[in-house]
């Protein structure tokens, strides 16, 4: 069982992947629903979103063509606590093959290092699945902020203003 269910449908524009869903995210069964999390400020500041959503309002992201899931999808925690066997590189694979998104962006350069068993960087990535292509985002986590830009969620926004 899913402790946050996906959020897709075939040919969406551009679906989040998240490593695993913290244990707030988790318990209030929402994505990115840890106070400290940037996600839902940074899809309304670079004009993903008309305005911002609330962590349990993230259904209202479909009619936006947009999609939600995780590489871990039933344990929660940091990505430093999770279980090796516990990440399914498999059924995300399985998951862009069957939805086939436009844009997959993976919400932190460590999940998206685990899909593709190498370290990447930020920003759209050489690799394509189908017709899918990939990006690379810094964690909107409150534990990474050190790491944020702003400006590459930017340069996401403005592929998916694009699509």
């Amino acid at each position: 069982m899913y402790l946050v269910p996906d959020l897709l449908k075939p040919n969406l524009k551009l679906v989040f992947c998240g490593t695993a869903p913290s244990r707030i995210s988790a318990a209030h069964k929402a994505y990115y629903a840890n106070p400290g999390n940037q996600f839902w400020a940074a899809l309304h500041r670079t004009g993903i979103t008309p305005t911002r959503f609330a962590p349990q309002d993230y259904p209202k992201l479909l009619p936006l063509h947009i999609g939600l899931t995780d590489l871990c999808k039933t344990v929660s925690g940091n990505d430093d606590e999770l279980p090796p066997e516990a990440i399914d590189r498999d059924a995300l694979h399985e998951k862009i093959l069957r939805y086939q998104p436009r844009l997959l962006a993976f919400t932190s350069k460590h999940g998206a290092s685990i899909y593709f068993g190498r370290k990447v960087e930020y920003g759209m990535q050489d690799a394509k699945l189908g017709k899918t292509r990939f990006f690379v985002l810094c964690s909107s986590s409150g534990r990474a902020r050190r790491f944020w830009r702003e400006d590459v969620w930017q340069e996401l926004s403005d592929h998916y203003k694009s699509l």
